[in-house]
């Protein structure tokens, strides 16, 4: 199954001040999940950030909720998984069609496990992007993809949302975001 710009809501879970410095390539990271809200916002893929316990680790990175668009919504969690939050599935059900969630975030093996297990538990296609995730270990980052790979989430890079999401090459959407891999 490919992903559908139409079909797809985004969720950049927890990449926040005083978290993701500690992660894998943080840089890397935040501008992987940078590129996947620009893709996102061209293409009116509404966006969730959402921001564990934020009170003690802050909010998200300034290039992150620089971008967040009109449609957007941020949502402070103290769950792991963000689908118990206040808000986040009810911004998720404003959309309606919208049964594939694409996610990036912090970190693998907590939050962006167990968001995912409970989405995919409430019947949502999920697609994580592999190189739009971390944790603070390599270890945690791996299993984290291989247990939500082995529970059907599908494994994905940000490229392929990107491509997938366009479905055709020519149009001014293409040459806009095309642009942010050369």
């Amino acid at each position: 199954m490919l992903m559908d710009a139409d079909r797809s809501f985004l969720v950049i879970i927890d990449v926040q001040e005083k978290l993701y410095p500690a992660c894998l390539e943080p840089a890397q990271t935040v501008a992987a999940c940078t590129f996947l809200q620009k893709c996102a916002n061209r293409l009116g893929v509404p966006t969730i950030v959402t921001e564990q316990y934020p009170k003690g680790l802050g909010h998200s990175a300034s290039e992150i909720l620089a971008l967040l668009p009109e449609n957007g919504h941020v949502v402070a969690k103290t769950h792991f998984s963000s689908v118990p939050a206040d808000g986040f599935m009810d911004k998720i059900e404003e959309f309606p069609g919208r049964d594939q969630i694409v996610i990036a975030g912090m970190e693998t093996h907590v939050c962006v496990l167990q968001t995912v297990m409970d989405l995919m538990g409430r019947g949502r296609d999920v697609f994580v992007v592999s190189d739009a995730v971390s944790s603070r270990s390599q270890h945690d980052r791996i299993f984290g993809l291989e247990r939500m790979r082995d529970a059907g989430a599908k494994i994905v890079t940000r490229e392929s949302v990107m491509f997938e999401w366009l479905r055709v090459a020519g149009t001014p959407e293409f040459k806009e975001l095309s642009a942010l891999i050369k």
